[in-house]
């Protein structure tokens, strides 16, 4: 089924648009109202299985960023999703295609990294087609997740997702490893805070749409991020 296929259960849209009207009514920390609006429109923020924690990554592939990660978690024998986008794995499809060789979860995270509730219908469903295509070119996996950019979705977009069968899914904890002030101490330090099973990380391998070098950053807290975990004996696992 293609994504300009409108034949399937829909979203509830009265709800969907009630929670874009929040504006960030996704992010992690949002008010008991915002948060209650997740579930009854199919988004998610913890593992499937509640267990474990799971380590994702947004914004990439970047052609330092990514290698750095993938180095770390390597050495770390962990496991981690990386929420892709268009246009960077059109920029490097052999890079999106190294991530899945690593042994790690490729996902879907849009073509052009924009707020979603400033685009008409049509332009979300032109972004998720072509992120869709040029992901499944690169990897040849089509991803059964989705994370839409900011964790701000709209009722295109889930309606589009529940069509697709794919999962929304956002996160527990971030380390807001895109600020310019951020330090590998302080990400490392947010993204781990009260993290424990079912957790989902979020982090970026790229600084396309955050500050300059940020991925230093992410790559250097990320040995101290997999060493605390460990230390809480929580393994890593599939979102």
């Amino acid at each position: 089924m293609s994504i300009d296929d409108h034949r399937s259960p829909r979203v509830p849209l009265a709800g969907a648009v009630a929670g874009a009207a929040l504006g960030a009514y996704l992010l992690p920390g949002a008010a008991g109202l915002a948060r209650a609006l997740r579930a009854p429109l199919g988004i998610e923020e913890r593992t499937a299985s509640r267990t474990g924690f799971a380590l994702t990554f947004d914004d990439g592939p970047h052609p330092r960023g990514t290698p750095a990660v993938l180095d770390v978690l390597a050495r770390g024998g962990v496991r981690a999703t990386f929420f892709l986008v268009g246009e960077q794995v059109r920029r490097d499809p052999a890079l999106a295609a190294e991530v899945l060789a690593a042994g790690h979860a490729v996902a879907l995270h849009c073509d052009r990294h924009r707020n979603l509730l400033r685009l008409a219908p049509w332009q979300v469903r032109q972004d998720l087609a072509r992120a869709l295509a040029t992901i499944q070119d690169a990897t040849g996996v089509s991803p059964s997740l989705y994370r839409p950019p900011y964790g701000v979705a709209n009722a295109a977009a889930l309606r589009i997702a529940s069509r697709q069968g794919w999962r929304t899914l956002l996160w527990t904890h971030w380390g807001r490893d895109w600020e310019a002030r951020a330090t590998p101490e302080s990400i490392a330090a947010r993204v781990t805070a009260g993290a424990g099973e079912g957790s989902v990380l979020l982090l970026h391998d790229a600084d396309d749409y955050s500050s300059p070098g940020s991925w230093e950053r992410t790559a250097a807290a990320l040995p101290r991020v997999l060493e605390t975990m460990a230390s809480r004996g929580l393994a890593a696992v599939d979102p």
